[in-house]
């Protein structure tokens, strides 16, 4: 059986990362016992991926209410609201973290009439709550994208979308995963995502844990092997996806939905339901994180370019919709028009 992974821990009033930072060489635990702890492990990518962050953000809620030493359970929404402020800044393109933000403090609202220790009990139950939903909805579109492969396929995918990413089993990792778990023989082709290597850091060192056969690969290989004919299939998470289909994920991921689509291999995306944002009509209405140029020109702190290179990190890119052969989620599969089979998805919920 795979080996378990969980990168986000709610443990007796601490939250508990998994510091994505320090991986692969060392396997570090940040504990944050603040809203503002968790905000500067965001930012600084020590957890990193829009489910995983999402969670985060709904412990760091819960954290500013355990913390807050309330007489009266009103007292706790303002508390939970300055959380939530601080935590909403910290990135902006990954939806699941403004929709795990609202969750608790819709929670947070409704619990005004409790008594302040059932009130911050009953907060933390809703944190754990959005935990346990997410892991479910995991291994929900694992089994349903995992469907979509045959049984013996070379898969390509990118960034990091396993356990490390979404808090317990992974997205488009899942997929993966599940298929393996199948009897499927599968070998995965791991791009190594630059500038922050989380293919090469993290996606590796998930796939390897479990026991799946990957072989790593600078990004500028990828139309290499799909030329050759090596890649059946190419599989990605997401940050935020439109109303159209149109989606954000990690910058490079439209090259290689452009490189699979000349190519005619199926790209598929996978990502829960609390990443659809249909209140944006496409893709050019997601704000795109710029970061610190500095990640481009170091590498875990060392400099790979001479002092006084200007230097450019937009952190996301958008895919358009056209060149995504279908959207897995939890609640099923989204193909073309996405404007349809998105909706009725979130409908029949």
């Amino acid at each position: 059986m795979a080996e378990e992974i969980q990168s986000v821990i709610w443990q007796d009033g601490v939250v508990r990362l998994l510091d994505q930072t320090a991986l692969p060489r060392r396997e570090v635990w940040l504990e944050c016992s603040r809203a503002e702890e968790v905000a500067r492990a965001i930012t600084e990518m020590r957890v990193r991926g829009a489910p995983a962050i999402g969670l985060a953000a709904a412990y760091g809620v819960a954290l500013a209410a355990v913390h807050a030493d309330c007489r009266e359970a009103s007292a706790l929404l303002p508390v939970a609201e300055e959380a939530g402020r601080i935590l909403r800044s910290t990135r902006p393109t990954a939806v699941n973290l403004a929709w795990a933000v609202e969750r608790m403090l819709a929670r947070v609202r409704a619990v005004q009439v409790l008594s302040p220790e059932d009130a911050v009990a009953a907060i933390v139950r809703e944190a754990q709550a959005i935990a346990q939903e997410n892991e479910a909805a995991n291994r929900r579109m694992a089994q349903l994208g995992q469907a979509l492969l045959p049984q013996k396929a070379t898969v390509l995918t990118y960034c990091n979308a396993g356990a490390l990413a979404t808090g317990a089993y992974g997205t488009a990792l899942g997929v993966i995963r599940a298929a393996a778990e199948q009897g499927k023989d599968i070998h995965v082709l791991v791009s190594e995502t630059r500038p922050f290597l989380q293919g090469s850091r993290l996606t590796v060192w998930e796939l390897q844990r479990w026991g799946i056969p990957c072989t790593l690969i600078t990004d500028n290989m990828a139309g290499h092997f799909m030329q050759r004919g090596r890649v059946d299939a190419v599989i990605v998470g997401a940050d935020r996806i439109a109303a159209n289909g149109d989606m954000a994920n990690k910058i490079g991921t439209y090259s290689l939905a452009v490189l699979a689509f000349a190519h005619g291999i199926p790209f598929y995306a996978v990502a829960p339901t609390s990443t659809l944002d249909l209140s944006l009509p496409d893709g050019s209405r997601i704000p795109l994180e710029e970061r610190d140029p500095r990640e481009v020109t170091h590498i875990q702190g060392h400099a790979i370019a001479p002092r006084g290179t200007v230097a450019a990190y937009p952190a996301f890119d958008v895919t358009p919709y056209r060149y995504i052969t279908a959207i897995i989620t939890e609640r099923g599969i989204a193909r073309a028009p996405y404007e349809e089979s998105l909706r009725r998805l979130l409908e029949e919920a």
